[in-house]
């Protein structure tokens, strides 16, 4: 049965509109991931702005509890029910129905449309919801309705704001099953399980707890789609159900071991995990050290840590999501689109994490053994797993759950406190602007306003509100606050490109200037720094800023960037973030691997290419499957309406965008990459000038020729520069003859094999370990040279069973740097000099292991 579809048409059957679920990353900045269904609909239960025509909803809303407030991880895989990403069916209204229709709704889809029998369901309301009693037992006996307190059945957003009674429906699973004390009905067990849950938002709580009834109450329901499934196919837990199954068989048959429940926690983590990794790097999240990229990270080495256990001891989780893409692609498209990024990104980080995983659990595995009976596990060993080896906190506790373990937090979190600087690896929030304030009454009274910048950059407009720097509305502005006008040809910040500033004049005189500009639930809200004060329903000139056209031409070139890359480097390139600024553009990119110098090349004499080429824009309206069919791309997280603005540039670029374009390529008149790097895992970054900017920039690098033929006395500049080389290469090695000697100790011998780990002051430590590798015949060598924040390492390896590449590999990557080499010669740079002590205790004991291990 398709639960989803057999919801949602139930659903629009009954005059409900369908809205699609919305991102697991929410522009909510006390959120870190949607968590429920009704997040998409928040700002309209608070009243910040008007409920929408339609005034009852629908969803299946996808979902993620792994970090923050509403946090399931570590739960997951011993529990029955628990997931880090699941879907959430629900119906909603906006002032519409209430008690009596939602209770009728929810009756009639569980019975007639689910097929679950009348003499299996339960119901629980609020102890004092005498309402929701009464409509309910006109569908049910009402012996099967429990009253319960405010613990189970209260619901409220905040401390403060609208909250109500709510009324579950639970399943009866039977006896057979469950009989420990707590199951019964409206005990603790897991007997009496609930499906459904119908909140009945009547109330608006202020901060002294008072509860006033709201003059239009509303609906707010969730139910769970994994947890309905599993009861359909008579399945006692979530993971047995046919969600979850094919991808727990594709672990078995991964580790060629069967998988037997009672003993099977780590096949469901890695199911559960697959599919939270899919879909978040589907959406553009990206593994990084904070914020929502470090849950995703802190998921994927969760699943890496029970594949270990289960004997995957190399990449494996790629080819889970793989599955999850197949089994859920036909609900959620972009899966199928993304399915290759998906599998190069989560493979690309899995190998990042396994050289460092074994000698991290050997290192877990010593101090577990010698741990006396009765003692807790040591903070300090907790710490060195977390920063050194990029075990976080929860994967070690999770580690000694089944040996029933605590870990000496106390000291642990010592630890952290002494190294603030790493602290930052913990996620911290989205970052996103807040949105404060009540735009609802603006909203009611005026709509939003109209934006005519496409067209104009000066225009006469009327005063339509005003807000100060709290986002309060006021009468009159004498200092820094907002105004927002009935038409404006300020472009608001949008789709990465910054929002206008200008001028705003009053009867020709200057009365303030605008510093930006920025979109709120669809109102356009300039930022104002008045010089006379500005009064609701003046009239007054505004001037946008020239440089809106070098914003343009950015905007315009970044379009050209993401098309040529597309073609030269492979579709499954999608943008990962933007900026657009007057003076420069950033452009960030799901691809594995860094570009070369050609890649950068030929994608640079690409786009001037285009831009020589003087390709008119064109710019049409139509309705948003129109568009995609003609080609346009559309990006995730965007939101877009039922018509949307396609920006062509002939057959070179076709994008969904709102932003101010060029008139024709042309105009942009040149393009230059500054820079390419990488962001995280699996996403590059290149940052380009064009326009007046690419012109100084161009400017400044011939000047530097310039003076680079005049210090060289050789118009020659690549003879010249080789010739001194030369010279340097001859000093150097001069200079390490005579110093290696007297600078190099050794750190250990094993088997007659010198081990040296140091640092160094000089930074020729190529020439020092080549020296170093004549004198002895058996030698594992590195050497380290910090240069303020720069660091550069270097190793090598002679008749001793250690690859240098590998071992160069998991030093670097503490050091936040990265590089690599041949088997006996590796190079690398860093540039975190705090992880300096870490990144020698691994690098020492990653030889002595494999060293020994060959013995």
């Amino acid at each position: 049965m398709d639960i989803r579809t057999k919801f949602l048409d139930f659903f629009k059957s009954k005059g409900h509109q369908v809205y699609a679920s919305m991102p697991l990353t929410p522009d909510d900045p006390s959120l870190l991931f949607t968590n429920a269904g009704m997040v998409q609909f928040k700002d309209i239960f608070t009243g910040k702005i008007p409920a929408p025509a339609q005034k009852k909803a629908t969803s299946a809303q996808l979902c993620i509890r792994a970090g923050g407030k509403h946090n399931d991880l570590e739960n997951v895989g011993y529990t029955a029910r628990h997931h880090t990403l699941f879907e959430m069916l629900g119906n909603f209204s906006f002032g519409d129905y209430f008690k009596k229709e939602a209770i009728a709704y929810a009756w009639e889809f569980v019975t007639q449309e689910l097929g679950f029998s009348k003499d299996v369901l339960y119901v629980s309301v609020h102890e004092k919801d005498d309402e929701a009693f009464a409509l309910w037992s006109a569908h049910i006996d009402p012996a099967r309705i429990q009253k319960m307190g405010d613990k189970d059945n209260f619901w409220q957003m905040g401390d403060t704001g609208p909250c109500g009674p709510c009324s579950e429906i639970f399943v009866d699973q039977g006896a057979a099953h469950f009989h420990s004390e707590e199951d019964y009905f409206g005990g603790d067990g897991d007997r009496f399980l609930e499906i459904w849950n119908l909140v009945f938002m009547q109330y608006e709580r202020s901060a002294d707890g008072t509860l006033t009834p709201l003059p239009k109450p509303s609906i707010d329901t969730g139910m769970g789609l994994e947890r309905v499934q599993a009861l359909l196919e008579g399945k006692k837990s979530n993971f047995d159900s046919s969600i979850f199954m094919p991808l727990i068989e594709a672990v078995s048959a991964l580790t060629h071991k069967p998988y037997v429940y009672e003993s099977g926690a780590s096949f469901r983590v890695i199911a559960d995990h697959a599919r939270s990794v899919a879909f978040l790097l589907a959406q553009g999240v990206n593994f990084d050290k904070e914020g929502r990229g470090y849950v995703l990270r802190r998921i994927l080495r969760r699943a890496l840590r029970h594949g270990y256990l289960l004997g995957l001891n190399q990449p494996f989780l790629y080819q889970i999501t793989q599955k999850v893409c197949e089994q859920m692609g036909n609900a959620y498209p972009y899966l199928i689109e993304k399915k290759s990024i998906i599998s190069e990104q989560c493979q690309a980080e899995e190998s990042r994490f396994f050289e460092t995983i074994e000698a991290g659990m050997e290192i877990f595995k010593k101090e577990l053994s010698s741990l006396p009976a009765n003692t807790p596990f040591s903070g300090d060993v907790a710490f060195k797993l977390y920063d050194t080896y990029g075990f976080p906190l929860d994967l070690t506790q999770d580690m000694l759950k089944d040996e029933k373990i605590d870990i000496d937090l106390e000291r642990f979190h010592t630890c952290m406190q002494e190294q603030k600087s790493r602290a930052k690896a913990s996620w911290r929030g989205s970052g996103d602007v807040s949105k404060n304030g009540d735009f609802s009454e603006i909203l009611n009274e005026f709509g939003t306003n109209q934006f005519n910048g496409y067209e104009h950059s000066t225009y006469t407009s009327k005063v339509i509100a005003l807000l100060d720097s709290s986002y309060q509305r006021v009468k009159t502005l004498s200092s820094e606050g907002f105004v927002i006008f009935d038409i404006t040809p300020l472009y608001p910040e949008s789709g990465g490109a910054i929002g206008d500033s200008g001028e705003l004049y009053r009867a020709g005189e200057k009365v303030a200037d605008v510093l930006d500009t920025k979109k709120y639930f669809g109102l356009n809200l300039s930022l104002i720094s008045p010089l006379k004060p500005i009064t609701q329903g003046d009239s007054l000139e505004i001037f946008v800023h020239f440089n809106r056209i070098e914003t343009a031409k950015h905007h315009s070139a970044t379009h050209l960037l993401h098309a040529v890359l597309r073609k030269k480097l492979g579709t499954h390139i999608t943008q990962a973030g933007s900026l657009v600024e007057p003076t420069r553009l950033r452009f960030d990119f799901s691809h594995p691997k860094a570009l070369t110098l050609e890649e950068i090349t030929e994608i640079q004499e690409a786009v001037n290419a285009i831009i020589f080429k003087n390709i008119p824009a064109s710019t049409e309206c139509l309705p948003i499957a129109e568009a995609k069919a003609k080609g346009a791309m559309a990006l995730f997280g965007e939101k877009y309406g039922d018509i949307v603005r396609v920006v062509n540039f002939d057959k070179e670029s076709c994008e969904l965008c709102g932003g101010i374009h060029v008139p024709s390529t042309g105009i942009i008149g040149n393009f230059y990459i500054t820079k390419e790097s990488g962001v995280s895992s699996g996403v590059r970054r290149i940052e380009a000038v064009c326009g007046q900017a690419g012109y100084a920039y161009s400017k400044d690098a011939l000047d530097i020729l310039s003076q680079t033929k005049a210090l060289l006395k050789n118009q020659d500049i690549p003879l010249g520069i080789a010739k001194l080389k030369d010279q340097i290469k001859a000093l150097k090695n001069q200079n390490s003859k005579n110093t290696s000697a007297n600078t190099l100790q050794e750190t250990q011998t094993i088997k007659d094999i010198k081990l040296i780990i140091q640092t160094i002051d000089t930074n020729d430590i190529k020439a020092i370990i080549d020296n170093a590798k004549n004198q002895y015949q058996k030698i594992a060598i590195l050497l380290l040279h910090q240069d303020g924040d720069k660091i550069s390492l270097a190793c090598g390896v002679k008749n001793a069973p250690l690859n240098a590449n590998d071992w160069i590999k998991g030093v670097a990557k503490i050091l936040e740097g990265g590089g690599g080499g041949r088997e006996d010669f590796a190079t690398a740079g860093g540039k975190n000099p705090d992880n300096i002590p870490q990144a020698l205790d691994f690098a020492l004991d990653f030889a002595r292991k494999k060293i020994q291990d060959s013995l």
